[in-house]
This record gives C-alpha cells, sequence and structure tokens, in this order.
C-alpha cells in the first residue's frame, strides 16, 4: 500500500538507515514524506545527506520531499509550509494515488492532512502525540493568556481533525477519554518508532560514577523542579550520586536557581542524540515526573539500555514504566514521593538491576524495529480495507 506521511518536525531524519523508519517500513508500505527541515539551503541537505538529495531524498520505498525552513518560524514561513503541504500533497496524488494519508500530531498538521484528504478522497489517520487534555497549561506553573488559547486551539484541531479522520494512532489507551465527543473514534494503539536495536546497554555503568538523568524539554512541563526538590531532599544520604538535566532550556536560570547553587545538580544543555543515548545507558535511574507526556521515546530508550525508571502515574508513562516490574509509578506533581522513589532505588543495587533487566527483555520482546512496523502496517491496512466482518457459526 501506499501512503503520505504528512510531518511536522523540523528535525532532519537519521543518516543511519538502520534507524530510519520510512527505510525500515518499505518492507511493507511506499509512499512520500513532506518534511520540513531546518536547513535553510539545498548546500546544507546535501552535506548531510549526499549529492542529488534535494529536493527529494530517497530511502527503500519511500520518498522525503524537502521544505526548508528555520527553527525560528514566523508567520510568513509557517504560511508557505502550509502552501507546501497542500501543493505537494496534491500534485503527488495526481502523479501516482495513495492510499492512506498519516499526519504526524492533531494540531495545524492534521488539519492540513484532512484538507488534503477532501481533495484526494484517501482515507486519513491522525497521530496523537500527547496528553492532549494537558498540553500547553502543562509548561508553567500559572498557564499564561497565550498558553491558554493554545490549550483552546489544540481542542479545537483535536476534535476538527478526528472528525475528518478515519482512524486515530493513539500512544496509550484512551487517549481521548477527557473528551466526551471523542471516545469512540477508531484507534490503532502502539508505541513510537524507537530504534531499539540501535540502543547499547552499558555493562559498566554501576562501577563508574552515579547519576539521576532527566532528558526533556521545557524543563517545568518535564518535571525539573520536582525532580530538583526531591534530589535535593535525598543528596545527604547518597553523597556519591549527582543529578543530571538535559536539555533546551530558555528559562534555564530559572531552572538552576532552584538548585541552591549545589555543585551535584548539573544543567547540561541540549546533546546530539548519539551523545544523549550514551548519558541515558550510563544513568543509575531515569526520571521522567513529567506534567504532560505522551509516550516518551526517552522512556522506552532507557528501558532498551537496560535502565531503571521512575515516573510520573500520568499520560502513557504507565504503559512503559510497568510498577515494581521495570520501574517506579509516582502521583504527579508529589516532590515527597518521589524523593521516596529515588531513595528505594539508590539504596537498592539489586532492585536497580532487576528492574532495568526487566525493561531490556520487554524493550527488545515488544517494542523494537519489527514490532513497531508490524503495527503501523496493520494500522494501514485496517484504515484502507476496513475492519473485518466477523462471521457467525450456522446453528
Amino acid at each position: 500500500m501506499r501512503i503520505l506521511y504528512v510531518h511536522s518536525t523540523l528535525q532532519p531524519p537519521p543518516t543511519d538507515l538502520q534507524t530510519d523508519r520510512f527505510h525500515l517500513l518499505s518492507a511493507e508500505l511506499e509512499g512520500d514524506v513532506l518534511q520540513p527541515i531546518w536547513f535553510q539551503t539545498p548546500a546544507e541537505v546535501e552535506a548531510m545527506f549526499g549529492p542529488g538529495s534535494y529536493p527529494v531524498y530517497t530511502v527503500g520505498r519511500f520518498r522525503y520531499h524537502w521544505f526548508l525552513g528555520s527553527p525560528h518560524r514566523g508567520v510568513r514561513q509557517r504560511l508557505a509550509t502550509f502552501r507546501f503541504y497542500l501543493g505537494k500533497g496534491v500534485e503527488l496524488y495526481r502523479e501516482r494515488k495513495f492510499d492512506c494519508i498519516v499526519a504526524y500530531s492533531h494540531m495545524t498538521t492534521g488539519l492540513l492532512a484532512g484538507a488534503i484528504k477532501l481533495l484526494t478522497g484517501a482515507k486519513l489517520i491522525i497521530e496523537i502525540v500527547t496528553s492532549p487534555e494537558h498540553v500547553y497549561i502543562s509548561h508553567s506553573a500559572k498557564p499564561t493568556l497565550r498558553e491558554r488559547a493554545m490549550k483552546l486551539y489544540s481542542d479545537v484541531c483535536l476534535h476538527l481533525s478526528m472528525f475528518l479522520a478515519d482512524r486515530a494512532h493513539f500512544l496509550y489507551p484512551n487517549q481521548t477519554g477527557a473528551y466526551r465527543l471523542l471516545r469512540k473514534i477508531r484507534n490503532s494503539v502502539f508505541h513510537e518508532f524507537v530504534p531499539v536495536a540501535a540502543i547499547q546497554r552499558d555493562e559498566e555503568r554501576e562501577k563508574r560514577e552515579r547519576y539521576i538523568l532527566l532528558v526533556g524539554a521545557p524543563w517545568y512541563l518535564k518535571g525539573a523542579d520536582l525532580l530538583v526538590k526531591a534530589f535535593l531532599e535525598v543528596a545527604a544520604e547518597f553523597p556519591d550520586v549527582k543529578l543530571r538535566i538535559m536539555g533546551f532550556y530558555p528559562d534555564g536560570a530559572e531552572l538552576k536557581a532552584m538548585t541552591g547553587g549545589s555543585e551535584r545538580i548539573e544543567i547540561l544543555g541540549p546533546r546530539p542524540h548519539p551523545e544523549a543515548l550514551k548519558m541515558i545507558a550510563g544513568s543509575t535511574v531515569l526520571a521522567a515526573p513529567s506534567r504532560c507526556e505522551g509516550l516518551s521515546r526517552v522512556l522506552l530508550e532507557g528501558m532498551a539500555a537496560g535502565v531503571p525508571l521512575i515516573g510520573a502515574d500520568l499520560g502513557g508513562i504507565p504503559v512503559l514504566v510497568r510498577h515494581e516490574e521495570n520501574g517506579l509509578l509516582v502521583p504527579p506533581e508529589d516532590a515527597g514521593a518521589l524523593a521516596d522513589a529515588l531513595r528505594r532505588m539508590l539504596r537498592d543495587p539489586e532492585l536497580r538491576s532487576r528492574m532495568g533487566d526487566a525493561g531490556y527483555t520487554r524493550a527488545r520482546a515488544l517494542m523494537d524495529e519489527k514490532a513497531y512496523i508490524r503495527e503501523f502496517a496493520a494500522m494501514i491496512r485496517l484504515t484502507v480495507e476496513g475492519e473485518p466482518v466477523a462471521r457467525v457459526a450456522p446453528q
């Protein structure tokens, strides 16, 4: 079957084909990817992906169609991106019909994918990549007027894109359950793509420095302040343990002020993905006390590296963090419970080992690349061909 994938992220895909999901999906599907990218010239694209990779880059049976942009997108560039989605989507359909459109996110990308559906007649799948009832209003302790307006816009987009869609891709069951009109949306539930097989386990991490790690941004949404508070509560009991917080934080000064000047708390900037994976694999505990979360890729990467997890009991986190199996769940917004979980993990190396092993096994058995390809292809087939009709045995 042939699909059109409408992407919203500006991050370029990996150059390693074994970690490019569309290259791997070529075993089951074919199609085109509309991909905005943060490079601003064709030469930058070709420097990364090779000569002739602009304006179209082919991996397996998929073609990336680039739209050059900037991380700091203004109104003019956003409108140009929208024209690219609509114009290129219809052009590709006329060139060769696709069976299904898949849109990453229910926001404007989902609405534009819905417009392409109306113009072409193809089926439509919307991927819900966050916890929609918490999005935007979880970015700060006191949501601003703009954040509240964006939450309203998100809810409007969610309803419109779901009404246009033939199916939704949920990261966890009942992902739109907070919305009465959306509780019966047809959906397929499976994890996001993570190249599990490419993630190495650090067998020596317990013999080196010990540190708790949080990866992600913005810091308030990811609960970094809760983790700092919890760490400061237990720090005196574990003088050899550090806390590291990694990500891009435009409000990093406020976060740093919360540390009280502790030399054992390191606020790190963003790192290239291979370096971030090494940091994850080397961590003693990987924490995600988030206030809003779909299905954290970082936690799945931690599982694949055999690292024990601590996560907030919300959104899709409990799908990955099985309490008492591969990690510990704590109530959202509860720094005291988070401190207790850290204390328990840091005191008990056998517990860490058991939980790390359980996550490692589960990630490779149920959430690796093969599982993703199987589930994604099944979702496309269900959308295009329809649900199988149950046959009633003759009496």
